[in-house]
């Protein structure tokens, strides 16, 4: 393989549109929110683009992750060369599609951002970086509308870190649904109080655990009818339930923000507070 160059000009904040600049793939055949919600809460200075995976045919199905995995490495080719600061991956399944582990997603993390100059970042394994980061050790997986293969899978991977999954459940499991085929005529979006009660439940199952995780990227609609994910519900829910919330949007906007040396702007949950307090503090220095 020829080794790979990221075009020299994008060492010049002058030739880029935003001095910090992140990219995001989604899921094929998703109109994915992580851009907007991404930029909702991003200081100016950042700015965000998303690119789908063309991937035709497409059913959700954890081979098909496998076989289409080799598109994660275009997309980061891609933003490298249009100058993207770092790239993050949405969606928690492809982290462990195919047998794959925690250690072999870190692996090739590292590799792509070595190669293209320009950090990668996958939902799932970020739901393991942040576990370690605060400590965590014993949680609760609200799994919610993921079919059993794909929350069975999330289990394993979360094991596989060292992490204590003590109790995990889907939408079916927790007797919001009746059957996992209504869950997913839904299209990832759901009636607003199922977000809290959804997480209320996992507690109610697994009181004595550190946080509660949420993996994929659900949506709940408001009182004004718009879907919202977890990053805009977390603290709302932190409260009702004293304990913090990890979702998949939240722990990978976390990650990006890291990377970026940057912080999000208004109220957030926990753990996008601890990036508010640290660069208030740096600031204050």
């Amino acid at each position: 393989m020829t080794p790979y160059a990221k075009p020299p000009k994008w060492a010049d904040p002058t030739k880029k549109l935003f001095p910090h600049q992140v990219g995001f793939t989604g899921p094929p055949m998703d109109f994915d929110a992580a851009p907007s919600d991404f930029l909702r809460i991003s200081p100016r200075t950042i700015g965000a683009h998303g690119r789908l995976l063309h991937a035709p045919g497409y059913q959700h199905r954890l081979d098909q992750r496998v076989d289409n995995f080799h598109l994660l490495e275009e997309v980061v080719h891609c933003f490298a060369n249009a100058g993207a600061d770092v790239v993050g991956q949405v969606g928690t399944n492809w982290v462990h599609a195919g047998g794959r582990n925690a250690d072999d997603i870190r692996q090739y993390v590292a590799e792509m951002t070595e190669r293209y100059e320009t950090p990668l970042h996958m939902a799932g394994l970020t739901l393991v970086e942040a576990c370690e980061a605060m400590g965590y050790e014993r949680v609760a997986l609200n799994s919610a509308y993921f079919w059993p293969d794909w929350r069975d899978g999330v289990v394993r991977f979360l094991r596989s870190a060292d992490i204590d999954v003590v109790w995990a459940g889907n939408f079916v499991d927790q007797g919001f649904y009746d059957r996992q085929e209504t869950v997913n005529d839904c299209t990832w979006i759901f009636p607003g109080t199922l977000a809290t009660d959804s997480c209320k439940y996992a507690v109610e199952q697994a009181p004595d655990v550190d946080a509660v995780l949420v993996n994929g990227m659900s949506n709940y609609v408001n009182a004004e009818g718009i879907p919202e994910r977890f990053v805009s519900l977390a603290a709302g829910i932190e409260s009702q339930i004293d304990k913090p919330v990890l979702s998949a949007d939240i722990t990978l906007y976390w990650r990006i923000y890291q990377t970026l040396g940057e912080a999000p702007v208004g109220p957030q949950g926990s753990l996008l507070t601890t990036l508010q307090s640290s660069k208030s503090l740096k600031e204050g220095d």
